[in-house]
């Protein structure tokens, strides 16, 4: 059992878990992530790593509420256990392959959308520890959804804030924010980019036009977490990669967004029948038209 020592709300339907896990936190690395089951009944629902302290022996989680095991989540409390934590699974950031002083010959920008924040935020503590500098959009569509700031600002040289609704910092969604930053003059050797797929697609577009190399993260399309259930399947350069086992982070510019998203809306549309059945409870007849139950 997975003790929860830290629960805290970081915006609308959005949690931080910080779990006791010593063994997993001593052998994580930023980019991976891990397989969460609350309680016996319970699916698997992959999580990226947000933060892992070596010494306390603990993990931290950033969940958003949006499906029926995520919002069944929601319930759990300082104190209550998750069954299961399996990890750290996934290939690490291939950041983690060069050393201190390769790191600090790169220019490294961060984008990141959302929820994407929290895996975003691992990969800067690390480089930050490393003494490496690295920028940083983070961008949501008004500043209420902007999470874990005062976190971001300690572990980058600059953090800019973008909003769509210019509720804060630059008015307009990454690509906006990206493009401004290069209109100034502001030169970077590598982007990578975590969020939504949407978000990530026009940006990779964005980088490819502006000749800067980039890397995505895929994690939002996972499954079953070990590449056996094929959900995570994308194509890559033409080629079938699965994002669990091959990544979750790719070349930004050689992988078939299009297809990835509309793979995803398959079980997206899966997810909001489960959703609808568990609110409904004894309601439910599945006769509405919007599930097949």
């Amino acid at each position: 059992m997975f003790e929860i020592v830290v629960k805290k709300t970081l915006g609308p339907k959005i949690t931080l878990y910080e779990v006791k896990a010593p063994f997993i936190a001593k052998s994580a690395l930023p980019g991976q992530f891990l397989i969460v089951r609350i309680d016996e009944e319970g699916e698997r629902i992959p999580l990226t790593i947000c933060d892992y302290d070596k010494e306390k022996g603990t993990i931290t989680l950033v969940v958003q509420a949006v499906g029926a095991e995520s919002t069944r989540m929601e319930s759990l409390q300082e104190g209550d256990c998750f069954a299961d934590v399996v990890g750290p699974l996934g290939r690490p950031s291939e950041l983690t392959e060069l050393s201190p002083e390769e790191l600090k010959q790169k220019k490294l920008l961060f984008v990141a959308g959302g929820l994407g924040t929290a895996p975003v935020y691992a990969q800067l503590k690390w480089l930050h520890e490393q003494g490496c500098p690295a920028d940083c959009i983070q961008g949501a569509r008004t500043k209420d959804l902007l999470i874990m700031i005062d976190e971001m600002e300690e572990v980058t040289d600059t953090l800019y804030l973008a909003t769509d609704d210019g509720s804060v910092g630059i008015h307009g969604n990454v690509t906006v924010a990206l493009q401004q930053l290069h209109d100034e003059g502001k030169h970077y050797d590598l982007v990578i980019v975590i969020g939504p797929m949407i978000m990530m697609k026009f940006v990779c577009e964005l980088t490819k036009k502006l000749g800067i190399p980039s890397i995505a993260s895929m994690n939002t399309i996972m499954v079953d977490g070990t590449g056996m259930c094929g959900a995570c399947r994308l194509l890559v350069d033409g080629e079938v990669k699965f994002a669990c086992v091959d990544g979750p982070e790719f070349n930004g510019h050689l992988i078939d967004f299009d297809q990835a998203m509309q793979r995803a809306k398959l079980y997206k549309d899966q997810e909001t029948r489960i959703l609808l059945r568990d609110q409904e409870k004894e309601t439910h007849h599945g006769g509405c038209g919007l599930c097949s139950e």
